[in-house]
């Protein structure tokens, strides 16, 4: 049976290492709101590609389609391909209940320390919204953290209503344990 996997969590918690983790050591294939749906059409409305923008566009799509219109698409997307799939980046407790509610469908989220997750996107700088200030990168947590609106991200509620949740503290080895564990307890 398709193991549909959801990945939430905090900017530089480790959702990438997760992700690149069931790819190569379990076969998953990688469908991720972030380059599948919101930078195409961040693209499409000819803007750049930063941080506020992911942030604004995905609450625009949510707002114009829906709260579970981002996840609802990767959703398809991996039910079509009929291989086990992990569906990186849902960020609106909309999108985690909608996809509980179609079923076949296990959520994990990833968090550490602030800090530590602000040195870790200042290492990698791999795309512009990466490269901020610390006090910036406090600035768009709390924004992203919390919300009443449906449409908007709410990371702090996706990781208290996610199946699994893992703290990224230490080393990947430590990572990947956790992560065995709990493949193991849902059948992988």
């Amino acid at each position: 049976m398709q193991k549909i996997i959801g990945i939430t969590g905090t900017l530089g918690a480790g959702k990438g290492t997760i992700v690149d983790y069931l790819v190569n050591e379990k076969g998953y294939h990688h469908f991720s709101a972030r380059e599948d749906v919101i930078n195409k059409e961040i693209e499409r409305r000819e803007l750049p590609i930063t941080r506020d923008n992911m942030v604004l566009v995905a609450n625009d799509l949510r707002r114009k389609y829906g709260p579970s219109y981002v996840a609802e698409e990767l959703f398809k997307m991996a039910k079509k391909s009929r291989e086990n799939s992990v569906l990186e980046s849902l960020r609106t407790e909309g999108e985690i209940n909608a996809l509980k509610r179609i079923g076949n469908f296990t959520m994990f989220a990833v968090d550490a320390d602030q800090r530590l997750r602000y040195e870790r996107i200042q290492k990698r700088k791999n795309m512009q919204s990466d490269d901020v200030s610390f006090e910036k990168f406090k600035k768009q947590e709390e924004t992203e953290m919390r919300s009443t609106d449906p449409t908007k991200q709410n990371l702090s509620r996706c990781i208290e209503i996610s199946d699994y949740v893992f703290q990224n503290n230490n080393s990947f080895e430590e990572l990947y344990e956790q992560v065995e564990k709990v493949l193991k307890e849902i059948g992988e």
